[in-house]
């Protein structure tokens, strides 16, 4: 059992609210509206450029080049991974200046913001416990969802769940897995473990409230 099992155990069915969301669900039995995927696709783009800066910032707050290269490579995964999201919109005729105009949502700010936020006032380990549900969590469902994209010939989400489900993908998950271990090597206080289920569960709230808003886009049309 690692650190991040424990965190997980510490939150119970929260986390599954975020992993096993309506939004997953329909995504990966290919039922999920497209206007609804499309906006997701839309935030989820704003929300890995302050992701990439939770990352950035990350490296800043290293003290070991270890530290520093494994910040740096996970700005890389991003970067990489805002490179679907282009290709993606672009199927739709939304240009890449038409994606960065789109507003950010109340959502998008509220979750980017309490990363960003738990890595400047906390440090290094803080930051990464708030990353982790979108890191780790990610590389979870595209595991869950592979099986079902493998059994639908013309799967319409197959790029999306390709990505998570692909090897680059869960080596950056893995790899976030053990900087948090390596960060807690000689374990931690009680207090200093609720004060990281705290961080833990809010970002994987704020998570789960990222599906939702995709979802109620449309239902408020």
């Amino acid at each position: 059992m690692s650190i991040f099992d424990d965190l997980k155990a510490a939150i119970g069915s929260e986390w599954t609210d975020f992993t096993e969301h309506e939004f997953v669900k329909q995504l990966g039995e290919g039922t999920l509206p497209l206007e609804v995927f499309q906006d997701y696709l839309v935030q989820d783009y704003h929300f890995l450029v302050q992701f990439a800066r939770a990352n950035a910032l990350a490296a800043y707050k290293s003290r070991t080049l270890a530290d520093i290269t494994s910040a740096t490579q996970a700005v890389q995964a991003i970067l990489h991974e805002t490179e679907l999201h282009k290709r993606l919109t672009a199927q739709w005729g939304i240009a890449e200046d038409e994606l960065l105009a789109a507003p950010e949502k109340r959502t998008t700010v509220a979750y980017t913001r309490y990363v960003l936020d738990a890595g400047m006032s906390g440090d290094l380990l803080d930051l990464h416990v708030a990353l982790s549900p979108c890191t780790i969590g990610y590389a979870e469902i595209g595991a869950a969802l592979a099986p079902a994209r493998l059994s639908h010939e013309e799967h319409p989400y197959a790029e999306w769940i390709s990505e998570y489900a692909g090897a680059e993908f869960q080596e950056s998950a893995q790899a976030a897995t053990t900087r948090i271990t390596a960060l807690t090597t000689g374990g931690v206080s009680a207090q200093r473990f609720d004060e990281l289920v705290d961080i833990f569960r809010t970002a994987t709230r704020l998570e789960a409230a990222f599906w939702q808003q995709a979802i109620d886009s449309v239902e408020k049309l």
